[in-house]
């Protein structure tokens, strides 16, 4: 019973942060009808979100064990209750920045904490990959909940109208109420104490980059991220340009793309517990290479239609985003494997290199997209996805191998060279 609430609190976090993160579309549009912010005023709230992800996951990752997981996940969810109330009682565009830092410093406290949580709770590695694919499983539904939860409180006869502001008192009354199920739930934590002084913790995070293990795993993360945001971020570009979709077709159809990937990885969860995570993860990669080729050669000369809709929309409209049911279960995955590999004292500082090198993959994905979009045909730039295809398939090898050594790379709980 304890552990099932502890598990019940790790979703219901994760699913709390996946609405704030994810709302950055539809709070920019809100600003700039609400506040009066010009569109590059507006922009900048990506970077007040993004940056203090980065910066603080590696900042505070190896520390984290001396607050404990538990009480790093309630400290994030009531600074972020109380930046949601801000909100509505200050309707302004510094509070609305105030309130992205907030979240961007707290869901680095939290993906470090649900993550090493996780270890703590399962007992073997098919256990930990299959939880923590349920876990990223829910934060993708999270995403999917997130467009419906704000689009509740938007006034259709006067978008500016300040009563979109309301959404936040119910996401803080959310926050506050995981706060009360953390509370009252127990896990122990000893096992992700290291007895190191707080430098020395530090230091153990950063030779943990020149295990052979970990550098094949944060390889293999940045390739995904890479992949997974060109397209989350680009697809909807793509419906509109090359399948001529509306525009408002072309955001609705994008987000088949994330309703796959909240299918795989729940799907993926209950896979993981039965079969061995390589054989799976290969063939997930080589069936969307497969899936690649197949579903774009549908978008050639696919010609404008007056009356577009879900009706009569393209195939590929339909096809290539089930993308993310192959996609989804390898992100979780990966990530547990290397963490099950590890000591449990070193699954927080091993998460805060997780959380940056994701960060970067996320940036560099939608960069380098953006680019071949710009100078190329579209379908071209989704035909190039190939390359880090064949380059994560090499890496998984890589790191399947790595897990398999006697050694596996480790840093020793009690010390290292």
């Amino acid at each position: 019973m304890k552990r099932s609430r502890m598990v019940l609190a790790l979703i219901l976090t994760y699913m709390i942060f996946a609405m704030l993160l994810n709302s950055v579309g539809a709070v920019i549009l809100q600003v700039m009808q609400g506040f009066g912010v010009d569109k590059s005023g507006a922009a900048t709230l990506e970077a007040f979100k993004d940056l203090p992800i980065a910066i603080a996951s590696f900042l505070v990752a190896s520390t984290l064990p001396r607050l404990g997981y538990r009480r790093a996940m309630m400290l994030g969810l009531l600074l972020v209750a109380a930046a949601c109330a801000g909100m509505p009682l200050l309707q302004s565009f510094w509070a609305t920045k105030l309130l992205f830092v907030t979240v961007g410093v707290c869901f680095a406290l939290v993906k470090v904490s649900v993550y090493s949580s996780i270890g703590l709770l399962t007992g073997d590695a098919k256990a930990h990959a299959g939880l923590t694919s349920t876990v990223e499983g829910w934060f993708m539904v999270g995403i999917l909940g997130s467009a419906w939860l704000f689009a509740a409180f938007i006034n259709p006869d006067a978008p500016g109208d300040p009563v979109w502001l309301d959404v936040y008192w119910v996401i803080a009354g959310l926050c506050l109420g995981v706060v009360a199920l953390l509370a009252s739930a127990r896990m122990d934590e000893t096992a992700a104490l290291d007895g190191h002084a707080l430098g020395r913790s530090f230091l153990d995070m950063l030779r943990l980059l020149g295990r052979p293990l970990v550098a094949v795993f944060l390889v293999s993360a940045f390739l995904y991220v890479l992949m997974e945001q060109a397209i989350n971020t680009w697809l909807p570009t793509f419906n509109r340009e090359i399948l001529h979709l509306p525009t408002t077709l072309s955001v609705q159809a994008a987000g088949i793309f994330a309703g796959s990937l909240a299918l795989g990885r729940l799907g993926g969860g209950f896979l993981l517990r039965r079969v061995r995570w390589f054989p799976l993860l290969g063939g997930c990669v080589l069936a969307m290479a497969l899936l690649v080729v197949l579903a774009l050669p549908l978008a050639a000369n696919v010609q404008p239609r007056a009356d577009q809709s879900w009706f009569n929309a393209p195939a590929a409209a339909y096809v290539f985003p089930l993308i993310g049911l192959l996609m989804a279960p390898i992100y979780p995955t990966i990530n547990s494997v290397v963490l099950s590999a590890l000591p449990k004292a070193r699954h927080a500082a091993m998460t805060g290199l997780i959380v940056v090198f994701s960060a970067l993959g996320g940036t560099t994905g939608s960069f380098i997209t953006g680019q071949l979009f710009a100078h190329f045909d579209g379908a071209l730039a989704f035909y190039l996805l190939l390359v880090p295809m064949a380059l994560l398939l090499c890496s998984l090898v890589l790191l399947d191998r790595s897990t398999r050594s006697p050694d596996a790379g480790l840093i020793p709980v009690g010390g290292g060279r």
